[in-house]
């Protein structure tokens, strides 16, 4: 086997998941929900919470005795000479080979538009957000109605005693819980080995996927509504201060007389995230810059490797479920590069 350490940012395994907002779940059933060779301990078809997703964590460290060193953040890589210099927050380390599994949630992304809001309205992102009681009395906008927009919206609209509650944006596709109840394998099964890099519907799905976003899951924008919100356009600036929104872009057209919110207090951005990889010296990015690889092996850079990607390989690759095949993908061209290596140097 190969000697390698594991560097985990947190002071515990599973703690990213853990400082997320409280009632989160995750957003696809248990029994996708896994790693390989460890069971999610939970029924196959339920939703299990952030907190009991990050103690699964911990326990798959734990039964595979995996080497993480936690409270150690890798600051900046470069490659020097054949071998990878890292700067840490625990000094400098040494590595042939480096895999980066940096997820999805790099930098918090807020539009331009915040910067033009009245200093007397709160303003957080979707990754600050806990739960209802930290949100102040009073209207509350939430831009963006993506997956975490979309649970946010919901939260509130069923937890709050004054104040309406308005989703901002363009919804992303929806795929009903009962997709999941009564054809689940079949559907995991397009989505894990059709909806690939390989293929002609996976190539055209990986090029619109950053742009627009997950399909929701379990949860739509009508639960929300139903729940006594009120859907608006995506927030286009502000005027005055307070937040406009761009009525040309709406599903549902222009909203009714009244339903544009005249005293908001927070505006939650729940407007994703951004890729950030310039700690890396010298690494190739794409177009929105996210790392130019082949199935998460960069051919720039020889020893460097990805893993956790949105849309690596397959519309999964950004899934738990999906994560273990990019994984022994990556693994096995590293040990190929390895063995070739090696007998070069025998030659």
């Amino acid at each position: 086997g190969l000697d390698f350490s594991i560097l985990e940012g947190a002071d515990r395994v599973g703690d990213v998941w853990r400082g997320r907002w409280d009632s989160l779940r995750l957003f696809t059933p248990a029994r996708y929900s896994a790693l390989p060779g460890l069971k999610f301990p939970a029924a196959g078809g339920t939703y299990p919470g952030k907190d009991a997703f990050a103690d699964y964590l911990e326990s798959y460290e734990q039964h595979f005795q995996l080497p993480v060193r936690t409270g150690i953040r890798a600051l900046s890589v470069r490659r020097v000479n054949d071998v990878f210099e890292l700067q840490t927050s625990a000094g400098e380390m040494r590595a042939r080979n480096v895999i980066a599994t940096p997820g999805g949630n790099s930098t918090p992304h807020i539009p331009a538009a915040a910067q033009a809001m009245a200093p007397s309205i709160r303003q957080l992102h979707s990754s600050e957000y806990r739960g209802p009681a930290g949100v102040p009395a009073g209207d509350v906008v939430v831009a963006g109605a993506g997956t975490s927009g979309v649970e946010i919206a919901l939260e509130l609209a069923l937890n709050r005693p004054a104040g309406t509650v308005f989703l901002a944006g363009r919804p992303t596709a929806h795929i009903p819980d009962a997709v999941f109840r009564f054809a689940g394998p079949l559907y995991w099964r397009l989505v894990n080995s059709l909806l690939t890099l390989d293929t002609k519907p996976g190539r055209k799905v990986a090029a619109g996927f950053h742009s627009h976003g997950a399909p929701l899951i379990r949860v739509s924008v009508e639960d929300v509504e139903r729940a006594g919100a009120v859907r608006l356009p995506r927030i286009s600036g502000a005027v005055d201060g307070k937040p406009t929104f761009d009525v040309g872009t709406s599903n549902s057209g222009t909203p009714a007389r009244g339903a544009v919110p005249g005293d908001v207090r927070t505006v939650i951005w729940a407007t994703g995230y951004r890729p950030a990889f310039d700690w890396i010296a010298g690494l190739p990015v794409d177009s929105l810059g996210w790392p130019a690889t082949a199935r998460g092996v960069v051919p720039e850079i020889p020893g460097l490797y990805f893993v956790g990607m949105p849309f690596q390989y397959a519309l999964t690759s950004g899934l738990v479920g999906g994560v273990g095949r990019d994984a022994e993908y990556v693994v096995g061209q590293l040990l190929r590069t390895r063995a070739h290596r090696e007998a070069d140097s025998r030659a």
